[in-house]
């Protein structure tokens, strides 16, 4: 069946001379991995711009549910940025954000919210003018919404501890190390209900930035416990850390 969808592109990996394997996030169907051509014939799909990770596409292939990797028929680039490619700074938050999104929904199904979620990110990130050195953040955290372990901020009082694993707030401490402690947890809240306009009154220092960003890839190793190591990391805190 011939599906025509967007997808955005999360990572590649080179397969042979002339094609790659290519893990999308589509609208229609989620998470989808395809091989692909990058030869200079006319129907092939080069690999730069196109190819780029949270580069957005238009994407026609035939869907074949018993496939692990499919064909793309045509695919065109449906937003070309006009920042990301050319912004140091924006460049790393974007391969982070790629890869950071390939490990936290490789098993997502079809989910429109989550796929508008995403795709609007990228938008606002590249058509940003100011600051955004918080964008990462509230990425990740926002995304917990489409991925299964949201915090549950009720009864989030100020002297609390946070149970990670459980993704709630306690009275006193678990007994496991995976707890943030009050003076800690208590910054939850605030940080939940930060968005990408209004995360640039957040004023933090790089070190703070460091120690939020370190809490949350273990929040998420701790209920995806196949979650790997960043290798976009080093770069991010490199620019932002």
């Amino acid at each position: 069946m011939l599906v025509n969808t967007r997808a955005i592109v999360l990572n590649t990996l080179k397969y042979g001379e002339s094609q790659v394997i290519a893990d999308l996030l589509t609208e229609e169907y989620g998470r989808l991995s395809f091989i692909i051509s990058v030869t200079r014939s006319r129907r092939s799909v080069r690999k730069t711009p196109m190819l780029q990770p949270l580069t957005i596409l238009s994407v026609c292939f035939d869907h074949r549910p018993q496939r692990r990797l499919g064909r793309i028929k045509e695919a065109t680039v449906a937003f070309p940025a006009v920042s990301i490619p050319f912004d140091a700074r924006k460049l790393s938050i974007a391969l982070f954000i790629a890869e950071f999104t390939s490990y936290a929904t490789r098993s997502e199904q079809r989910d429109d919210c989550l796929y508008a979620f995403v795709e609007n990110s990228i938008r606002w990130l590249d058509a940003c003018q100011g600051d955004f050195a918080n964008f990462h953040i509230v990425y990740m955290l926002h995304l917990t919404r489409f991925v299964g372990f949201f915090p549950n901020l009720y009864d989030a009082q100020d002297d609390a501890c946070f149970d990670m694993r459980g993704g709630c707030f306690v009275d006193n401490a678990p007994p496991h190390p995976d707890f943030l402690p009050p003076h800690e947890a208590s910054k939850i809240k605030l940080l939940m209900r930060l968005s990408y306009a209004t995360m640039h009154l957040l004023a933090i220092s790089r070190q703070e930035r460091g120690r939020i960003l370190d809490v949350i890839l273990t929040y998420y190793r701790l209920h995806q416990p196949d979650f790997p190591e960043m290798k976009s990391l080093p770069v991010l805190r490199t620019l932002f850390v």
